[in-house]
C-alpha cells in the first residue's frame, strides 16, 4: 500500500521482484542501481541472515512525473527465491504496490517458474487482494542462453488474463547486460501509478 508523505509531497510505492531462485531478481536491482543517478537513489541495502538475503533500495524516478502534485518514490525489493524461504517472501511482499515476476527462461526451470507464480498468486490472495487486479508484469530473463524456451511456450504457462480481460504484460530481458530491465521497471511503475 502506497505511503503518502504530505510534508515532503511524496508518494512512496513498493515494488517487489519475485520469482524462483537465481532467476535474476538481484541482477535486476543491481543493474538499476548502477544506472540511476546518484542524487535520485538511496543506498543498495542487503538484509542478510546466515542462509538468505533480501536486497532493497529506493529511488526517485526522473521521468514519470507527478501524481496530483506529489513526486513518486519507488522502493524496490527482491525476495529470496529458494523454496524454503516462503515465509520471508510473504513478509517482503506485505504492503507491495506492484510485482515484477522474474522468470528464468531456461528449459529446465519451467516447472519452478510455474510453482513460483502460483505461490505469488496465493500470497497476494492471502493478503486480501485479488491477484487478477494486482499490478504484475512478467519478465522473461536469460533470453541470451542457448537453452532458453521460446517465448510462446513461456506465454502458454505463465501469462494470464487480468480482471479487465487484458493479458498481463511481459518483457524479455538479459538482466546481466541490462537488456529489458528498464522496460520492465517502467511498465510496472506505470501500472502502480495508474492504480493510485
Amino acid at each position: 500500500m502506497a505511503l503518502i508523505n504530505i510534508a515532503a509531497r511524496e508518494i512512496h510505492c513498493k515494488i517487489v521482484y519475485y520469482g524462483p531462485g537465481l532467476s535474476g531478481k538481484t541482477t535486476n536491482l543491481k543493474y538499476i542501481h548502477s544506472q540511476v543517478p546518484r542524487d535520485a537513489k538511496g543506498e543498495l541495502l542487503s538484509i542478510a541472515t546466515e542462509t538468505e538475503r533480501t536486497l532493497f533500495f529506493d529511488f526517485l524516478p526522473l521521468d514519470l512525473g507527478r501524481v496530483r502534485g506529489f513526486q513518486t518514490r519507488f522502493h524496490l525489493y527482491t525476495v529470496p527465491g529458494q523454496v524454503l524461504y516462503e515465509r520471508t517472501r510473504v513478509a517482503v511482499l506485505n504492503g507491495a504496490d506492484g510485482v515484477v515476476f522474474v522468470a528464468d527462461s531456461q528449459r529446465n526451470k519451467l516447472e519452478e517458474n510455474v510453482r513460483s507464480l502460483q505461490e505469488l498468486a496465493r500470497n497476494i490472495t492471502r493478503q486480501g487482494k485479488r491477484f487478477a487486479e494486482f499490478p504484475v508484469v512478467l519478465q522473461y530473463n536469460k533470453r541470451d542462453l542457448p537453452n532458453a524456451l521460446p517465448v510462446p511456450i513461456l506465454d502458454r504457462y505463465l501469462r494470464y488474463k487480468t480482471s479487465d480481460g487484458k493479458t498481463v504484460g511481459r518483457y524479455e530481458s538479459v538482466a546481466s547486460t541490462g537488456r529489458g530491465v528498464f522496460d520492465t521497471l517502467k511498465a510496472i511503475s506505470k501500472l502502480v501509478i495508474s492504480k493510485l
